[in-house]
């Protein structure tokens, strides 16, 4: 998985990264903190990722309340590989605790995500979410602080708007933006995707299988499967609840069976033709849903299935980013 240079000057990463915000949690939210997977799960899926040529590691420091951050130093250190790594900052560790992207408080949550990942530094630091409260002038400036202090490689944001970027961009250096973007959720084609590509930021598209619906496990007419996201954290994708979604979903089944692959396989073989996605965050819950990753790999578009792709997905109602 060589790395990929979106534009002038880009970051470079690796087209692929694992995802690790199930973790001991689901994403950032404290109610789920010591769900998701277990620690002996997650190692193990650290372990089919590293077999299938994956390098490049996500996590943030409220994932699982640090716990993903944990079982990751742990894999790197009973492991001894080295591996790239992107954490974040920005929600509470725990119900009620303080949040946001002051500097001190940046200074001491990369301070705690370092040790919890046991690393000297990260290759890629970022803010998590906007936050209105702080100017974005103190919080980069706490970014450049911890570059230049050679904690981080680079710095970037995440679920920004193409006005806060901007505004990051007026401001400092970022060199990546991580949002939420798949065949279900592209409000970013509208515009972001372009200023990233042409301003050299790395663009890094996490939930690309929008929440399991890509993989077609939610069906017209019939419950939400037990222990998925629509019955765990359904808020960011209520809107897809609707018979547009439904036809949509039903056609790239079809698009997805006259090439043989499975839906998944599709949807990530999209993202990975568009030259504009710099890297794709997949976060599967067991070793064998990388198999679509293989599958798009070996599979990848032509113009004309990207092109009769986009035409089925015309009626598609776009969900909203996913809280991590």
């Amino acid at each position: 998985m060589s790395p990929r240079q979106p534009g002038p000057a880009a970051l470079p990463l690796a087209p692929v990264a694992l995802g690790c915000g199930n973790f001991g949690g689901v994403g950032s939210a404290p109610e789920f903190f010591g769900h998701g997977l277990t620690d002996d799960q997650a190692l193990g899926l650290m372990d089919a990722a590293w077999e299938l040529g994956i390098r490049h590691f996500d996590t943030a420091d409220a994932y699982g309340g640090g716990r993903s951050e944990r079982v990751i130093g742990r894999w790197i250190a009973t492991r001894g590989v080295r591996l790239r790594l992107t954490t974040k900052t920005f929600n509470p560790m725990t119900a009620g605790a303080d949040h946001g992207l002051s500097p001190e408080r940046i200074v001491r949550q990369l301070g705690s995500s370092l040790e919890r990942l046991g690393v000297a530094r990260v290759d890629l630091y970022l803010a998590h979410e906007f936050d209105p409260d702080v100017p974005l002038a103190e919080t980069l400036g706490a970014f450049e602080q911890a570059l230049a202090a050679g904690l981080v490689g680079d710095y970037g944001v995440s679920n920004f708007d193409a006005s806060q970027v901007e505004a990051a961009l007026a401001t400092g250096s970022p060199r990546a933006v991580q949002n939420s973007y798949s065949l279900l959720d592209r409000r970013d084609a509208q515009g972001l995707l372009d200023l990233c590509h042409g301003r050299g930021l790395a663009y890094q598209a996490f939930s690309p299988l929008a929440g399991g619906w890509l993989t077609g496990k939610y069906r017209r007419g019939q419950p939400f499967p037990a222990g998925s996201r629509m019955t765990q954290r359904p808020g960011p994708y209520r809107e897809l609840i609707a018979a547009s979604t439904f036809d949509a979903l039903e056609r790239l089944g079809e698009i997805a069976g006259r090439r043989g692959t499975s839906m998944s396989g599709l949807a990530l073989a999209w993202l990975l033709a568009d030259e504009r996605v710099t890297q794709v965050v997949i976060g599967p819950g067991r070793p064998e849903h990388l198999a679509p990753l293989v599958e798009a790999i070996e599979h990848p578009l032509t113009p004309g299935e990207r092109e009769a792709i986009e035409s089925a997905l015309i009626p598609a109602t776009p969900a909203g980013p996913e809280p991590k």
